[in-house]
């Protein structure tokens, strides 16, 4: 017996998104939005808008390389760079210690609460100790110098003045 005409035809479910993957994205290519394409498609407004504080702050890295530390520019185009860092492994270490069920019910609502794509690994808890330890280290650099050159800079100017 055929189905009416106005009756609506079931969809293929999603394909699964793996929490592991979803980690290792935001990781590798967080400051480019790679994660946010990859959970919620080329669509995604946000994902788009990862990629504006990195590109500045790889200007500022060409900044500095081409007109060296003493690029004011630079001072205030770097620490982006870190921002963008900073934000892609914030990500991964979210997705990665979400339970299973929280992230099948957001990621995968199709299936189960305990499928295997939401499970977390030993891929998993690697993705989460590395962009602890590339966040950290991104955010103090990007600190540190741009505080460092700001400092330079008011002794420059306080020099200038009493001369």
């Amino acid at each position: 017996m055929n189905a009416p005409l106005n009756a609506s035809t079931p969809t293929a479910p999603a394909r699964p998104r793996n929490k592991t993957v979803a980690a290792w994205l935001a990781f590798i290519g967080g400051g480019l939005g790679w994660h946010r394409f990859y959970l919620h498609g080329f669509g995604d407004v946000w994902g788009w808008l990862h990629a504006i504080p990195t590109a500045l702050g790889l200007w500022g890295v060409d900044r500095v390389l081409t007109h060296g530390q003493d690029d004011k520019l630079s001072w205030v185009l770097l620490p982006f760079l870190g921002l963008g860092l900073v934000a892609a492994c914030l990500s991964a270490i979210v997705y990665a210690l979400q339970s299973p069920e929280r992230w099948n019910a957001r990621h995968n609502p199709h299936l189960a609460a305990d499928a295997r794509p939401g499970a977390t690994n030993w891929l998993t808890v690697l993705a989460v100790v590395l962009s602890l330890m590339v966040g950290a280290t991104a955010l103090m650099a990007g600190l540190a110098f741009s505080f460092q050159r700001y400092f330079e800079y008011q002794i420059e100017e306080g020099l200038r003045i009493s001369q």
